[in-house]
């Protein structure tokens, strides 16, 4: 692969599972000459599932010895995205390992969990939990990082990963959908107001892909069902799909491209 990204620094939130969106991402940037920043809530080994504890799974660090291996460099940390302190010093630390910051992709989500019930029924505790992890970290490290590529003057790419459930907005979903759809606007405000920085903003609205994050929607025929009847390509996506896209928004081939919400979802999602 061609090194366009060489040079640049970037960091990746929630890049620690083995079946994600954040470890694709990570690997690719890095594979385009990228130093990568990854980080994780370091969340225990009992509450990984079961296909990473029978690998052996060991969250960042895995990932990281990933990109050791294909001769990339990583950095693994812990940090908590909801923390506005956190942040900041994650900032601090990049600078301080790597000197500049020119990318950062806000994967990091809450789990699906109980939110996924009607309005009426749903606890403010769950909401709250899903708005802040989603929309709120965000927010803090968007903001902490375009304070310093202002500062830094050199324009810089901030991708936030959202989902068609902004779009869609389904039953059941009230709160994760109005936290992507939050992001998506926070998406497009900031790059109206950096736009003069060179600094370009994007939300990626990721359909239905093939991670943990799917496993309560049953697996078999069950999943096959859901497939064939949600995406018209016929098949759901593992990732890569989102890591190309992102990797093509932050590399100088999409440097007109700013303030876009953009579907990578198989036909699923289309008007929009």
């Amino acid at each position: 692969m061609e090194q366009e990204l060489a040079g640049k620094v970037a960091i990746v939130t929630g890049a620690g599972r083995m079946r994600s969106i954040g470890r694709p991402i990570a690997k690719l940037l890095a594979e385009a000459g990228a130093k990568v920043v990854i980080t994780g809530t370091g969340r225990p080994p009992e509450r990984y599932p079961n296909d990473e504890k029978a690998a052996g799974w060991r969250d960042i660090d895995s990932v990281a010895d990933e990109i050791a291996e294909i001769g990339g460099t990583c950095l693994p940390v812990v940090s908590d995205v909801t923390d506005e302190a956190a942040n900041d010093r994650l900032i601090e630390r990049v600078l301080s390992e790597y000197g500049r910051l020119d990318i950062v992709v806000n994967n990091a989500g809450a789990a699906r969990g109980e939110d996924r019930a009607p309005v009426v029924d749903l606890p403010y505790e769950e909401w709250r939990k899903v708005i802040v992890t989603n929309l709120d970290g965000t927010f803090l490290l968007s903001r902490a990082a375009a304070r310093h590529l202002v500062k830094q003057g050199e324009g810089g790419s901030i991708v936030n990963i959202s989902s068609i459930a902004s779009k869609l907005a389904g039953a059941n979903t009230a709160a994760y959908a109005s936290s992507k759809a939050g992001i998506n606007a926070l998406s497009r405000s900031m790059a109206l107001e950096l736009a003069e920085h060179q600094v370009r903003v994007n939300a990626v609205c990721p359909g239905i892909i093939d991670t943990y994050r799917m496993d309560d929607l049953g697996r078999d025929e069950q999943w096959n069902q859901v497939v064939r009847s949600r995406i018209p390509l016929g098949y759901a996506g593992d990732g890569s799909e989102c890591a190309e896209m992102v990797l093509f928004l932050v590399s100088d081939r999409g440097n007109w491209i700013t303030g876009q919400a953009i579907n990578v979802d198989g036909g699923t999602v289309w008007g929009n």
